[in-house]
């Protein structure tokens, strides 16, 4: 069975800004202390493109893991599209969207994911994964806006 999670941002600054912030693996990595993540290959740094891959290795639930990401596809600064290759899930896919809103921008994520262990993955899902990923989403993406909002985004992209 399949889980979707859906978010919603207002960030008080350009789209494009946001849309290259939320593809920056250097970003990505500053955002996400608590799980140590950290690329270990595909595209190392700088702003992922369509057609490539990441491989991050994380500590999550005291184990660390390994989850490559594809990015299928990509219309900048609308949306960008990314599906787990491999990793601890069964299936992962993750839509990142992009509104303009009079000069700030909606970014909405709609993560769909299924557990692996049948119906052990489905009872760990509803008892504790779907809250951890929606903790993990909204962390990152606090950290989007913070970075967006103030003169720090410049660190991660150039424009």
């Amino acid at each position: 069975m399949k889980t979707t999670i859906y978010l919603e941002t207002i960030i008080h600054a350009p789209m494009e800004r946001c849309f290259d912030l939320s593809r920056s693996i250097d970003l990505h990595v500053a955002s996400t202390n608590g799980s140590n993540e950290k690329a270990v290959a595909g595209r190392l740094k700088g702003l992922i493109l369509e057609g490539e891959t990441v491989t991050w290795e994380a500590t999550h639930f005291f184990v660390r893991q390994l989850l490559t990401t594809k990015i299928t596809s990509m219309q900048r600064p609308f949306r960008f599209y990314d599906v787990m290759q491999q990793g601890a899930f069964k299936s992962m896919e993750h839509e990142h969207l992009f509104y303009d809103q009079d000069g700030s921008t909606t970014m909405k994520d709609v993560f769909v994911y299924e557990a692996p262990y049948g119906i052990f993955g489905q009872l760990f899902d509803k008892l504790v994964l779907r809250r951890y990923m929606s903790a993990l989403l909204k962390e990152r993406n606090q950290a989007i806006k913070n970075f967006a909002e103030s003169g720090a985004w410049k660190k991660f992209i150039l424009s």
